[in-house]
């Protein structure tokens, strides 16, 4: 399929005993071979008990509701907002706050626009909400008009998720995402009337918890990882430690990333190291992410 081609998948989203948040849901194919010989999907593990598989919605990142046993401002309202804006109503949560229990209805009809998934398996997609007459398994040209329906280009223009690039995602498709992006920060609206990506404390999980200061998600992630390494006995900075991953057994987590679309670099050479603070020194909406 050209680039500019996504795969149509039709089907439902289900909530109900999962554990959705503000950029991934799961789906229940109405064919499950509808996703061929698409990216990485050897690596898809539909649920045993249900059939369903994990969407990743494509370009966007939402405030972590459950990075483990950590979370950030605006992880819940970031997933009621996606919740809703599907089609689901009346949301009930177990007491843990992240599985739900009940919702109306109890699935919602969706297409999803796919090239593949990702290395954890997840179907990575555009996604929309309702089916809008597209043939299951057919190939769709994501223009502006199209993706302006979707549901990730939503939760950037309302500002309820942040704008997160990949070099695989078509040029066509980033800038409309950043423009977005831009827009929403212009207007203060959601992440953006708490963002303090450009500076933040770095002093323990505290400062970047639920009540503490809100920064991109894969900023935070690494920055969790991070403070589990200090618990384990690591001694140096966030810096530090990110440059020690690129030797780790495990994964590299210095992400190597594109700047403006014009020079590469990673991620710990765009942090700046202020006493207990950390700045990064790029407009994160200017950044697009190498994929491993």
């Amino acid at each position: 399929m050209p680039w500019t081609y996504y795969r149509a998948v039709r089907g439902c989203l289900v909530v109900e005993g999962k554990r959705p948040d503000g950029d991934s849901v799961r789906f229940l194919p109405d064919h499950a071979d509808r996703w061929g010989d698409l990216k990485n999907t050897r690596r898809v593990r539909p649920s045993q008990d249900d059939g369903t598989l994990q969407l990743r919605l494509e370009g966007i990142d939402a405030p972590e509701l459950h990075y483990g046993e950590a979370s950030q401002p605006m992880g819940e309202a970031s997933r009621q907002a996606l919740l809703e804006m599907v089609g689901f109503g009346r949301i009930r949560y177990a007491a843990d706050g992240c599985k739900v229990l009940a919702a109306e209805p109890m699935t919602v009809r969706a297409t999803v626009l796919s090239r593949g998934a990702d290395a954890n398996g997840r179907i990575v997609a555009f996604l929309l909400p309702g089916d809008h007459g597209h043939e299951d398994g057919e190939a769709v040209r994501v223009d502006d008009a199209l993706m302006a329906r979707t549901a990730n280009h939503r939760m950037v223009a309302e500002g309820w998720a942040y704008y997160l690039g990949y070099t695989t995602l078509a040029g066509p498709h980033q800038r409309a995402l950043r423009l977005a992006a831009r827009q929403a920060r212009g207007a203060g609206l959601g992440v953006w009337g708490l963002d303090r990506t450009w500076e933040f404390e770095l002093t323990g999980p505290d400062p970047l918890g639920p009540a503490g200061q809100l920064v991109m998600p894969k900023l935070f992630r690494r920055c969790t990882d991070y403070l589990t390494a200090c618990d384990r006995g690591f001694r140096g900075t966030l810096a530090d430690w990110l440059l020690a991953s690129r030797s780790s057994r495990q994964r590299d987590e210095d992400d190597r990333v594109l700047v403006a679309d014009r020079y590469e670099t990673r991620l710990s050479e765009l942090l700046l190291l202020r006493n207990r603070r950390v700045a990064l020194q790029a407009d994160p909406l200017d950044l697009a992410f190498i994929e491993h």
